[in-house]
């Protein structure tokens, strides 16, 4: 179903476009969704470099990534809930123009306290690339169609992450961290000009639709709602924990393991690659069988994976293999439940689809941030993974499975 374009408010301009594609929304979407993982998985290689360079210390260079988690996480209450008053393009226009200028400063950082500013801002202005997408898939295509289109979303979100370490590896290589953000800035500005071209405006100008009374009732109902909670703490769950390992595995394999800043962005793409095998294994299945059909197999695999990983720390020597083979399978996992806990969460409330699409994205994103503060507190990045990781999975597939139970037997979401 394609929708049918309203009249825009575009930065003060009207600029009404034709119908966007399943297709071409799935790409654009990809890249907006990318741009924050991304903005981790490519920056991870240098971290070592980093310290070395600001002459500052590992737990500093955490909290760089950390920050940007709290930025990327708090910023999703608010770029998507104003973009259901103040519409989908000028919002998500001025958010990337925020990630592009902090990036900007990032570039020039002299030393870890500007960085560190920096990397904030950059999680500000990246979370409009989560809640904006898919709140335009909610606002053109629900059930099947849905799904198929965040699956689509995925795999291109996939296939970032799996190439984006060994591209910061490279950089490192030959331009220094810098080089990092240089490509970093590139997306940035690709994504504007997509957004600016292709994304046509789903929602009209109102904006009584982001008055206090009414967000603090909508976000109620979101609360309140089985409906939204059991899906979106089932995927918080599982990619938060995703989340936090960015801030675990550089200073697992390349401190502890003694990897490289290139072999290890080279092993990524065995986590990326799982990602991306299994969302295509779900792409295969979703023209075949209803997406909630998906979810008993991709919680199952990822359980396992969790249970894998917490034997593998705790029982045996740290190696690649040991600590990969499990992340790998919680990624191959949730590539099949993602698609359907996501669109069953948004289902609810298509007047509020900004508002429900911020408050899913912040979940996951403060689950992530939870995680990387766990881990400090924790302080061996290894014992870290071995608990938060797993405990964090467990608590996301219980509340599948209780969303599951309730409606294995219903319509398609």
């Amino acid at each position: 179903m394609h929708f049918i374009i309203r009249e825009s408010f575009d930065l003060g301009i009207d600029r009404p476009l034709g119908p966007i594609s399943e297709r071409r929304l799935s790409i654009v979407g990809g890249l907006m969704v990318a741009v924050g993982p991304l903005s981790i998985t490519m920056y991870t290689p240098a971290v070592p470099q980093i310290v070395i360079d600001l002459g500052t210390t590992e737990a500093a260079l955490k909290g760089t990534i950390s920050v940007f988690f709290a930025g990327f996480a708090l910023a999703q209450l608010v770029c998507g809930t104003l973009s259901d008053g103040l519409g989908r393009r000028p919002v998500a226009l001025a958010f990337f123009a925020f990630y592009v200028l902090a990036t900007l400063v990032a570039l020039v950082a002299p030393t870890i306290e500007v960085l560190m500013a920096a990397r904030l801002m950059q999680g500000i202005g990246a979370a409009a690339g989560i809640s904006i997408s898919r709140a335009l898939v909610r606002d053109m295509f629900t059930g099947q169609q849905s799904s198929r289109l965040l699956n689509a979303m995925a795999i291109i979100i996939a296939a970032g992450p799996a190439v984006a370490p060994t591209l910061g590896s490279i950089a490192l290589l030959f331009g220094g961290y810098h080089a990092i953000f240089l490509l970093m800035l590139f997306h940035g500005l690709s994504v504007i000009g997509l957004i600016y071209f292709l994304v046509p405006e789903t929602v009209s100008f109102d904006p009584g639709r982001i008055r206090l009374k009414r967000l603090v009732a909508t976000f109620g109902a979101l609360f309140k709602s089985r409906e939204f909670l059991l899906p979106t703490i089932a995927v918080s769950g599982v990619t938060g924990s995703i989340y936090g390992q960015a801030t675990l595995l550089p200073f697992i394999l390349i401190t502890r393991v003694g990897m490289t800043p290139l072999q290890f962005g080279m092993s990524m793409f065995m986590q990326s690659g799982m990602y991306m095998l299994g969302s295509l294994s779900a792409r295969y299945w979703l023209h075949r069988v209803d997406a909630v059909r998906l979810v008993p197999f991709g919680l199952i695999v990822t359980a396992f994976g969790a249970a894998v990983l917490a034997f593998d720390v705790f029982m045996l020597e740290p190696g690649f293999f040991s600590i990969m083979v499990p992340v790998a399978l919680i990624a191959f996992g949730s590539a099949h439940s993602n698609p359907c806990f996501m669109t069953a969460s948004f289902s609810p409330f298509p007047t509020a689809a900004g508002a429900a699409s911020s408050l899913n994205g912040f979940m996951q994103l403060a689950t992530g941030f939870l995680a990387g503060m766990l881990a400090i507190f924790i302080g061996d990045p290894l014992i870290a993974m071995g608990i938060v990781i797993p405990g964090l999975i467990a608590i996301g597939c219980i509340c599948g499975l209780i969303w599951y139970g309730a409606n294995a037997h219903q319509s398609p979401v």
